[in-house]
């Protein structure tokens, strides 16, 4: 038997993965067994993508036990997958995959990293019981955007491989490489840490232009993108995101392999991703720019 394990947390670097196998997946599996059927009244996925934590990803590679899916998600001690709603048998997982002496450790992803989690696990929770949200409907500018890409979220959430293999600077760009895109790596010149500075000059590398005082413009041709980082003392817990400005004037973006959305994680429509909630992505950047036809990404 074998079982992979996948923290769903990042938006643009890979999310961290954990294999196990024979006696080890075996006892992951035990744990994450059904237990009590989710009721009416229990905290249920909210439908729309958050940024940051969102549950674990679990799937049986191989000799998949019958009374679980081959693919499902974990989150606060409930199961999700197809035809399961339900209370596993170890509410704790979370602590067992994601804790200071968890499996975690077995990748190199140590103390800082953990509490990095944790505090994310808390977030989400918080954002389960807020649901379904109030969030607001920001009216859109007078002057949409006429060379911007339309807001097309079924084109890039087909649940399959657009959705699970082009992350948010694919959708930023407005460029589908099936490779999960990451900065300056077409160029043979992928950012060597993620902060701001070494980010953007990546994707400068990529023929995106910096553009610190658009100001939320919609420039004369191509469209407007906002890059942002989730900072961290912990390498290993910082991450980037992209949003893009649509034609109608509203920003949208895609939470790694989490399908698009148009509103934060307040449920409130984008007008300006300076103002929007960005979970734990607090650094914002910069504005740039992409000519259509004029980048490569990879």
């Amino acid at each position: 038997m074998k079982v992979r394990i996948t923290i769903d947390i990042f938006s643009g670097r890979n999310n961290p993965v954990i294999e196990l196998a024979g006696n080890d997946a075996r006892d992951a599996i035990d744990r994450l067994r059904p237990d009590k059927k989710i009721e009416k009244g229990d905290m249920g996925l909210p439908p729309a993508p958050t940024l940051g934590y969102r549950g674990l990803i679990i799937e049986q590679i191989e000799e998949p036990v019958k009374d679980l899916p081959d693919n499902f998600r974990f989150v606060h001690g409930d199961i999700f997958g197809t035809n399961l709603a339900q209370h596993a048998i170890d509410a704790t997982f979370e602590e067992y995959v994601c804790g200071k002496e968890g499996l975690v450790t077995r990748i190199g992803l140590g103390t800082e990293f953990s509490v990095f989690v944790k505090k994310e696990i808390q977030r989400y929770r918080l954002i389960r019981t807020r649901w379904p949200w109030k969030g607001r409907i920001i009216w859109p500018p007078k002057n949409p955007c006429r060379c911007a890409p339309l807001y097309e979220p079924a084109w890039w959430n087909d649940g399959g491989q657009k959705q699970r293999f082009n992350n948010c600077y694919n959708y930023g760009t407005n460029y589908r490489s099936d490779t999960y895109a990451q900065p300056g790596r077409a160029a043979g010149s992928m950012y060597s840490d993620i902060d701001c500075a070494l980010v953007k000059a990546a994707a400068v590398k990529d023929a995106l232009i910096d553009s610190p005082d658009a100001n939320n413009k919609c420039p004369p041709k191509g469209h407007l993108v906002a890059l942002v980082i989730a900072p961290s003392p912990d390498p290993n817990a910082r991450d980037f995101h992209w949003y893009r400005k649509g034609r109608n004037g509203y920003w949208s973006h895609k939470p790694g392999g989490w399908p698009v959305t148009n509103v934060d994680n307040s449920g409130t429509t984008i007008r300006d991703p300076r103002q929007a909630d960005r979970g734990m992505y607090t650094n914002f950047c910069t504005f740039m720019v992409v000519m259509h036809g004029h980048i490569k990404i990879q």
